[in-house]
């Protein structure tokens, strides 16, 4: 295969594990508490800023500022849920919409008001260390990225489907009222599952950090095509969530490739109107209840 084809999946499949990442975030929440977190996408932008802050103001090693992200994003999960969803407790669809959304803007006035307005650079963690093998340039972040998503992916996974806790969450999102009166303690359900949630996002925007600019609109977007891998994964899906992740990024960089840059969010967008009409439950629809 020509090198360059072989580098564009290679980039392809490191950006598309971050949508993947921020995608888990949607998906545990689904699975918790069967709603959607519009907000989810701003916590990567979050995570960008916090880990600028760990990282080069506080001149921590990259290793410490993971630690610490997760520590800072585990609390504002348990805040996120104590202030916005549990209010919202109960509420429809479009209260949630709303309510998140509201959220979403909030965060990110927040993150102007302190970080400012400008794009900012992150440091390398892995001092230019980049290789080459048969003419396909390895960064050693995407490396990093692909494989913080998939030991994240089977973590979860495990927890969710092979733990009593994470049965517990699942039980909770198929019929929460039901749930309640088995003596499970749903409020706590939902604090643990945004605390993980927030935390994935918040990872996600620390790992992704050196490679891009640390900006104010990241999350937009990258909520946006998070909730476009959710949906073309599969509603509910950890696997799908991944793989409908990385779809979606190989499909940007081709289309960047072959095209230009402006052509990779309607590509996007196309891959999913495609997947709505062909096949509307997704690669792999999970169950997920009726009640919030």
């Amino acid at each position: 295969m020509d090198p360059i084809y072989v580098q564009l999946v290679v980039q392809g499949l490191a950006i598309g594990a971050i949508y993947g990442l921020v995608a888990l975030g949607f998906v545990l929440i689904i699975n918790a508490v069967n709603v959607v977190n519009f907000a989810q996408g701003e916590f990567l932008m979050l995570g960008g800023f916090v880990g600028l802050t760990f990282g080069v103001t506080l001149g921590m090693p990259y290793w410490a500022v993971l630690v610490c992200t997760v520590l800072v994003f585990a609390v504002l999960g348990i805040v996120f849920d104590k202030v916005i969803y549990q209010p919202l407790r109960g509420g429809d669809f479009a209260t949630h919409l709303i309510g998140t959304l509201a959220a979403a803007l909030i965060i990110r006035n927040v993150a102007q008001h302190i970080w400012g307005p400008e794009a900012r650079s992150y440091y390398e963690p892995f001092q230019q260390k980049i290789f080459e093998v048969d003419g396909v340039i390895i960064n050693p972040q995407h490396l990093l990225i692909l494989a913080m998503t998939v030991l994240l992916v089977a973590a979860l996974y495990y927890f969710l489907y092979k733990t009593g806790l994470g049965r517990l969450m699942r039980a909770t999102a198929q019929d929460r009222e039901t749930a309640r009166l088995l003596g499970v303690k749903v409020g706590s359900v939902a604090t643990m599952a945004f605390a993980m949630s927030l935390t994935i996002g918040g990872v996600a925007g620390v790992v992704v950090a050196p490679l891009f600019l640390v900006d104010l609109n990241v999350g937009f977007m990258a909520g946006l095509k998070a909730f476009i891998a959710t949906i073309i994964g599969g509603w509910g899906s950890i696997p799908g969530a991944l793989l409908g992740g990385i779809l979606v990024g190989l499909v940007e960089i081709f289309a960047t490739h072959f095209f230009t840059a402006s052509f990779k969010d309607p590509v996007a967008f196309g891959v999913l109107m495609l997947f709505l009409i062909v096949r509307p439950s997704g690669m792999f629809a999970e169950r997920v209840g009726d009640k919030a």
